[in-house]
């Protein structure tokens, strides 16, 4: 029994709306459809069955009532008489058929109020064979009376024996619902939207299109509230950000000025062995100066544009020709070549990960294609790769799997860790993996 009503509770939870305007949708008719179906059965049903009955009993007292006159009275004029009477004042129409067997037994229909009070009043109070057809003629019930000397045809109107203004109600309650539906869908619209443009705005700033979205707090109380904390937030992550950015540059410019002087002062002095190692230490300094920057600076403040993304990897090939290796680039004819990135961020991160392969490895294939909303961009190399252990750690700052390898390589440990920072601002993420050429494949995949 537990297995059962977990099972219905997935199915019902699959079935169910995914997004907060169909949920709340749900929320609404829901109910409606429950108050129109017990409506409909509960007090339409009594309505419908008590009309009926009192329609159905009154038709057939007066058709009691013309059978007794029949009986009672002679002459071919005065059975005319009576006829034009019942017509003209109980609106039945009366014919006088040969004496013969009544008709078989209709079928039953499916709703048999009005077929089951008929038969039972025409039963209790004339008590003569009678065959009943109440789904023959679409706006009349017609009802045939064995008499001693004929059959009797009575035609009598559906009105006069069943309630016929319930459609009026029905129609009213559904019009009715309708229109407070639509209000209700209008309404629940102009809350929806206000959190649609916050969840825009976040994934905008996710991306790192800080300026792009220009969130206005509006709604109900708790979506104000909360377009109003996310506005604080972002305003606060951008301060921080400016101002690791302006601290990291004042303490550069000045590390860099002291560098400066000290290589003059070098240059002035005796080229001796101790100089030429000095030299290349303050050298060492510039290059870590400017990785330090660049991860503390991130994207800064650049803005996002439209690139040519296949201008942009044709232009990292044209640049890796000065190492002297081979780097091949492969993207598929047709996907969207205009990319929405920080162009000189992005190049920076490909570049990081193009220049490790380039140093480890002979042959590597940079390639570029759209997956589902995503664009990947894939460099795949034969070098030594990296221990899938270690392949989550080399994205920290400051840490490489070589520690004794020589400074003047130019490996601060941190051209990774700037390559996924670019990524991360940019919604997206880098991963590694071992490459089909038998090295290191390293992919990053955006969101477009």
């Amino acid at each position: 029994m537990g297995f059962l009503w977990q099972s219905l509770k997935q199915k019902a939870a699959n079935l169910a709306p995914k997004g907060l305007y169909g949920r709340t949708l749900l929320i609404i008719i829901l109910p409606l459809v429950l108050l129109q179906i017990v409506m409909v059965f509960v007090f339409m049903e009594r309505h419908w069955d008590q009309t009926t009955k009192l329609l159905s009993v009154a038709a057939v007292k007066n058709i009691a009532a013309i059978v007794e006159v029949y009986e009672n009275i002679e002459g071919y004029k005065e059975k005319q008489k009576l006829a034009r009477i019942a017509r003209e004042t109980m609106g039945f129409s009366i014919l006088y058929l040969p004496k013969k067997p009544l008709p078989a037994i209709q079928p039953k229909p499916f709703f048999t109020v009005l077929n089951k009070t008929l038969s039972q009043e025409i039963k209790k109070r004339i008590n003569k064979p009678f065959w009943l057809d109440t789904v023959g003629h679409s706006n009349f019930v017609e009802i045939r009376f064995q008499l001693s000397d004929i059959i009797m045809q009575v035609m009598v109107s559906r009105s006069q024996t069943s309630a016929s203004n319930s459609h009026i109600f029905l129609v009213w309650m559904v019009g009715t619902s309708m229109v407070l539906l639509a209000v209700a869908l209008l309404f629940l619209r102009n809350q929806i939207r206000p959190i649609l443009s916050l969840a825009q705005a976040a994934e905008s700033f996710g991306k790192g299109r800080f300026s792009e979205e220009k969130l206005v707090p509006k709604g109900a109380s708790e979506i104000k509230e909360a377009s109003i904390a996310f506005i604080r937030m972002r305003n606060r992550i951008e301060r921080h950000v400016d101002q690791r950015t302006t601290l990291l540059a004042g303490v550069s410019h000045d590390l860099r000025t002291i560098l400066t002087r000290m290589k003059l002062e070098l240059a002035l002095s005796e080229d001796r062995e101790q100089s030429r190692y000095l030299r290349e230490d303050i050298d060492e300094m510039y290059h870590m100066l400017e990785d330090y920057m660049a991860f503390a600076k991130g994207v800064g403040t650049e803005n996002t544009k439209n690139i040519n993304i296949r201008a942009l990897l044709e232009k990292i090939r044209q640049d890796s020709k000065r190492m002297g290796k081979h780097l091949d680039l492969e993207m598929k004819d047709g996907i969207p070549v205009f990319v929405k990135i920080r162009p000189n961020a992005m190049k920076r991160a490909i570049t990081n990960l193009v220049t490790n392969a380039l140093r480890l490895a002979d042959n590597i294939i940079l390639s570029a294609f759209i997956s589902q909303s995503e664009l990947v961009i894939t460099i795949d190399d034969d070098g030594p790769g990296i221990p899938e252990k270690e392949r989550e750690n080399v994205f920290h700052p400051f840490h490489r799997l070589d520690e004794a390898r020589n400074q003047n390589e130019g490996n601060s440990g941190l051209g990774l860790a700037i390559a996924r920072d670019i990524a991360h601002t940019h919604g997206g993420d880098i991963t590694l993996d071992e490459s089909p050429l038998g090295g290191l494949r390293a992919q990053i995949r955006i969101p477009v």
